[in-house]
């Protein structure tokens, strides 16, 4: 069973590989690690994607990761997007492969990139905002979401009442024709996004924004 664990640690030689070892021995099989974030305050922001047998309950990896000076669990989850942690450069060759496609592939390879449950692309519809490209899980919009259209910057959104406890996070985009739509991302109970992700989202964003050719 797949688990993906964001965790903090001292981002000094030696902490990811005391992480590593106890988590190792709490019964985890670690499949990979992206770091997300290295901090100022002297910490560092770390993913890890693992296998944990039926026996052994996320719980454990909780408390061998606190038993760790300085060591902070943010969150666990199970994780279903695939076998591997997707990296920034994969999720950009299937975008720049189809220009005439890029911001559709482009919400179809950020729930994976980003660990996020959902992703879709919204843009100015006749009664407002209307949906132009979704991931298969992606919610119906609601009413609210036509506020998003005024969104200016990648950031943090507002959570909606209709999506309890998904946090959110969009990037606005306009493509070369003078179409201008929103990417928003979901998670369902958090983490809260990172600075780092949002500023990563928003690149993509712009990057797919800027190859998408006819079509858009």
């Amino acid at each position: 069973m797949a688990f993906l664990l964001r965790v903090e640690l001292p981002d000094v030689p030696g902490s990811l590989g005391a992480l590593a070892t106890a988590l190792g021995e709490a019964g985890a099989d670690i499949e990979a690690i992206e770091i997300v974030e290295h901090r100022s305050d002297g910490f560092a922001v770390d993913d890890v994607l693992l296998e944990l047998p039926p026996t052994v309950m996320p719980d454990a990896l909780i408390t061998a990761c606190h038993r760790l000076e300085g060591v902070h669990v943010h969150w666990i989850s199970r994780y279903t997007a695939g076998a591997n942690l997707s990296m920034d450069l994969e999720a950009v060759e299937a975008f720049t492969d189809e220009p005439d496609l890029a911001i559709e592939r482009l919400v179809e390879v950020i729930p994976a990139t980003f660990r996020t449950d959902w992703a879709m692309a919204i843009g100015p519809g006749e009664d407002g905002a209307a949906l132009l490209f979704g991931s298969p899980t992606a919610p119906r919009l609601v009413p609210e979401c036509d506020d998003w259209l005024s969104t200016g910057a990648a950031g943090s959104l507002p959570e909606l009442p209709a999506w309890d406890s998904t946090v959110l996070a969009g990037a606005p985009g306009e493509t070369r024709n003078g179409l201008g739509f929103l990417v928003v991302v979901g998670r369902h109970g958090g983490p809260e996004f990172l600075p780092s992700e949002i500023a990563r989202l928003g690149h993509m964003v712009s990057l797919a924004a800027s190859v998408q050719t006819e079509g858009d």
